[in-house]
Order: C-alpha cells, then sequence, then structure tokens
C-alpha cells in the first residue's frame, strides 16, 4: 500500500468483543497504527501517548485506532492495566496488518521472526491514505502525527 491509495476496509473486534469498520468512522482523519503485541513496553509508551493526546486528536476531528493481534481478553487487561483510552481492535490472524503491508519480517536482537510493524497510516475522510510512516518510534509517533495533522490545517 502506498499513500494516494484508498485504505482497505476491515472489520475488527475491541476489548469488549464490539465490531468496528472502517467504513463506520466518520470524522476528518482516521489514524490506523499497528503495533506488535499488547502490553510490552514500547507499545505501552505508543498507546499511553496516544492516550495522552486524545483531546488534541478530537480538536483535529481525528480518529485513532490501534491494531494488532491478540484478543479481546489481552486488549481488556492491556487498557485496563495502563488506562489506554484509544481504540485498540484485535487482528489474531493478521490478516488485515498483511493487507496494509504491516505485518512481515523483523529483526530483533540478531533473530528474525514474522510479527507486526509500527507502523502508522493517515487517511483522509474518504479513506484515501495521506501519509505513512513506517518502522516509527513508539514514544515520538503520536507527537508526529499530531504535528503532520497541524501542518495540514
Amino acid at each position: 500500500m502506498k499513500e494516494g491509495d484508498i485504505a482497505p476496509e476491515f472489520t475488527l473486534l475491541d476489548k469488549d468483543n464490539v465490531e468496528h469498520s472502517l467504513s463506520h468512522f466518520q470524522t476528518k482523519y482516521t489514524v490506523i497504527y499497528f503495533y506488535p503485541r499488547d502490553s510490552t513496553p514500547g507499545c505501552t509508551l505508543q498507546a499511553k501517548a496516544f492516550t495522552d493526546l486524545l483531546p488534541t486528536f478530537k480538536k483535529l476531528d481525528t480518529q485513532i485506532i490501534g491494531i494488532s493481534g491478540g484478543n479481546a481478553k489481552t486488549k481488556e487487561k492491556f487498557c485496563d492495566k495502563h488506562n489506554i483510552l484509544v481504540l485498540l481492535l484485535s487482528d489474531p490472524e493478521y490478516k488485515v496488518a498483511e493487507t496494509y503491508g504491516s505485518y512481515g519480517e523483523k529483526k530483533f536482537m540478531g533473530r528474525t521472526f514474522l510479527g507486526v510493524k509500527r507502523d502508522t497510516y493517515i487517511l483522509d475522510e474518504n479513506k484515501k491514505v495521506i501519509k505513512i510512516f513506517k518502522n516509527v518510534k513508539a514514544a515520538k509517533n503520536p507527537q508526529e502525527i499530531v504535528d503532520f495533522l497541524q501542518s495540514l490545517n
């Protein structure tokens, strides 16, 4: 997937087993961020930073969606333990991550394995991809997104 493409539709479950489809979000911008795993240090930093910036994203009419593997139970535990208020969705078979190009071979501490890559996609109101951030730094990514969105206005 590249900038200018229409983002693929998906329907995934949240921590309460409620279905969410991309087409149902009617905000000016939608941010989809893929993260490797619930409750890991980097993923916690990123989710907390997005949560801290939710009032700013609301002013920018932006929906934040975090997607990773796991299930409703892992999402619920993650959100409750760290007071995460961002919408997190389960992609247990990594089909959505794969469709977006955010699942594949990764290297960490000398190992090579398959997993979810830490990528962020910004969509406009027509669900067109207007910006892709690949292999982002977890703690800095949310502010980076705010800065980009503010530069558009």
